[in-house]
Order: structure tokens, then C-alpha cells, then sequence
């Protein structure tokens, strides 16, 4: 839409740890904190809603032990604390923990894992 923009994602997660602590995802699942775009640019201008793409990744917070097969078989999960994954349009089950929102999704659900180069 601006090509000229260069939209940053920042995410803030101060309160990590003492959430991961409030809340432990059990089986297969995992709790993740969206990643918010910035609402502005590096010269300080406000960018509308509309210029904004939406996110579709987060952070990893807390992950389950992960998942038992019909033969008991354990399938550990396939991401990590604090992994920044890519997350579907839709789906996950919300939760609010101090007044925060979080995201809690099945291991099956995660698209894939970003990996910093």
C-alpha cells in the first residue's frame, strides 16, 4: 500500500515470564503473545489503521508437554519458549491474564517457526 513505509513490528513483553508462570498450557497446546505492528513510523508519523497490515505472528511464552498418541506414544511439541512463529488468520482460543490478552493454539495450528539470520 506505502511502499515508501517500513512498518516495524514491535513487541513487548515485559511481563513474559510472570505470565508464563500464571498459566501452563497443557498436552499439545501453547500460549503466545501476538505481535502488535507499530502504529508509527521511525520519524514519529501516525499510520491509520488502514496502511497497518495485520499480524500474523507471535511470540511463544509457555508450551505444553506435549502430545500422547492412541498407542502412548509422547509427541513433543514442536516449538520453544520464545520462538516467533507464523500463526493462522484465524483460530486459537483467547485469554486475558492482568489485563492482557493472550493466544492459546494446539501445536497443529502453528504455520512455522521465523529464525533470525
Amino acid at each position: 500500500m506505502y511502499p515508501c513505509v517500513n512498518i516495524i513490528y514491535d513487541c513487548i513483553f515485559s511481563q513474559a515470564s510472570s505470565i508464563a508462570k500464571k498459566f501452563i498450557p497443557l498436552m499439545d497446546r501453547i500460549l503466545i503473545s501476538k505481535i502488535v505492528p507499530k502504529t508509527t513510523t521511525k520519524s514519529g508519523l501516525f499510520l491509520p489503521e488502514s496502511a497497518t497490515e495485520p499480524s500474523y505472528t507471535g511470540k511463544v511464552l509457555a508450551v505444553g508437554p506435549g502430545r500422547i498418541t492412541s498407542n502412548g506414544n509422547k509427541i513433543p511439541p514442536s516449538v520453544k519458549e520464545g520462538d516467533v512463529v507464523v500463526l493462522p488468520e484465524y483460530g486459537g482460543s483467547s485469554l486475558k491474564i492482568d489485563g492482557e490478552e493472550f493466544f492459546v493454539y494446539r501445536d497443529d495450528d502453528i504455520i512455522g517457526i521465523i529464525k533470525d539470520q
